[in-house]
C-alpha cells in the first residue's frame, strides 16, 4: 500500500501529478529514487524543470451558462502551444470546472476535481505532455438577473477576451459593447471606478507636460483639466467613441437601445507580464543541458 505522504514527497520532488506519482511508486515498490527515474523515463518529471520559465502567451476565454459566466486566462510559453487542441481542451475544462463550482480564488480553482484529478494536477500533467510550462493566471465569475444580458467577445483567436453585463437591452447590443471593449482597451466602465491615485498621477504627468511646454502655471492648470477629459475618454468605456458609429459614445449607444452597462471585464493575454527574451541558440543550449 502506497501512503499519501510518500506520493506527496514524490510529487514535490518531481512536479508530476498525484496519479502519476502513485503509479510510479507502485511500479517501483515504493522506492522514491526508482520512482523519480521511472517518471523521468516517461518524460513526466520534466514539468518541475519548467517551473521557472516564463509563460506569457496563452489564451483568454469565456463561458456563459444561463445566469452565470466566467472569463479566464491560461498561459503557455509559446503562441504555438496556445493554438494546440490539447491546450484549448485544458482551457475549456477549467472554464467548465469554475462555472460549476463556488470557487472564489485561484487556490480554490486549482483544488477543484475534474474526473478524479485536481485542476492543478491536470495543468502539471499537460505541462509534462506538451513540454512547456502552463499556468492558470486569473479568472472572474459573474452572475446576472433575468433582466440582464451577458455579452462576450474573443479577439485575435483568444488573445483578448471581454465579458460584459448590461441591463434592459438585447444580447446583440451586449455583444457590440464587448467587441468595442476588445478593440478600444477601456480600463473601467465609468469615471467613478478610476482610483483617485490613478487620476492624481495622470494629473501630475499632464501638468508636468504643460510646464515643460513653457506654459505659465495658471494656464497649465486649465490645460490639465482639458487633457484629463481626453484621458477619461480613453480609459472609460462609456465615454469612448463607439467603434460602429463614432458620432456617439458607447453610453449613448446603449441608452439608445434602452440599456445600461453594469460590468465589464477585459483580459489581454500576458498584459503586465514579462515576455520571454531568450534567443533560439540559448534555448537549444538550455535544452542540451537538461
Amino acid at each position: 500500500m502506497i501512503s499519501a505522504s510518500l506520493v506527496k514527497e514524490l510529487r514535490e520532488a518531481t512536479g508530476a501529478g498525484m496519479l502519476d506519482c502513485k503509479k510510479a511508486l507502485e511500479a517501483t515498490n515504493g522506492s522514491i529514487e526508482e520512482a523519480i527515474n521511472w517518471l523521468r523515463e516517461k518524460g513526466i518529471s520534466k514539468a518541475a524543470k519548467k517551473a521557472d520559465r516564463i509563460a506569457a502567451e496563452g489564451l483568454a476565454a469565456t463561458l456563459i451558462d444561463g445566469n452565470k459566466a466566467v472569463i479566464i486566462e491560461v498561459n503557455s510559453e509559446t503562441d504555438f502551444v496556445a493554438k494546440n487542441d490539447e491546450f484549448k481542451d485544458l482551457v475549456n475544462t477549467i472554464l467548465r470546472a469554475i462555472i460549476d463550482s463556488d470557487a472564489k480564488s485561484n487556490e480554490e480553482v486549482l483544488k477543484l476535481v475534474v474526473n478524479g484529478e485536481t485542476v492543478e494536477d491536470l495543468i502539471v500533467n499537460k505541462t509534462a505532455k506538451i513540454g512547456e510550462k502552463l499556468s492558470f493566471r486569473r479568472f472572474e465569475k459573474l452572475t446576472k438577473t433575468d433582466n440582464q444580458v451577458f455579452g462576450s467577445y474573443l479577439h485575435m483567436g483568444g488573445k483578448i477576451a471581454v465579458l460584459v453585463t448590461l441591463s434592459n437591452t438585447s444580447e446583440e447590443v451586449a455583444k457590440d459593447v464587448a467587441m468595442h471593449a476588445a478593440a478600444m482597451r477601456p480600463t473601467v466602465v465609468r469615471r467613478d471606478q478610476l482610483s483617485s491615485e490613478v487620476v492624481e498621477k495622470e494629473r501630475e504627468i499632464l501638468k508636468e507636460q504643460a510646464i515643460n511646454e513653457g506654459k505659465p502655471a495658471d494656464i497649465a492648470e486649465r490645460m490639465v483639466e482639458g487633457r484629463l477629459l481626453k484621458f477619461y475618454q480613453e480609459s472609460c468605456l462609456e465615454e469612448q467613441a463607439f467603434v460602429k458609429d463614432d458620432s456617439i459614445n458607447v453610453l449613448t449607444y446603449v441608452k439608445n437601445n434602452g440599456g445600461t452597462i453594469d460590468n465589464m471585464i477585459r483580459f489581454e493575454v500576458g498584459e503586465g507580464m514579462t515576455k520571454r527574451e531568450e534567443n533560439f541558440a540559448e534555448e537549444v543550449a538550455k535544452q542540451m543541458g537538461e
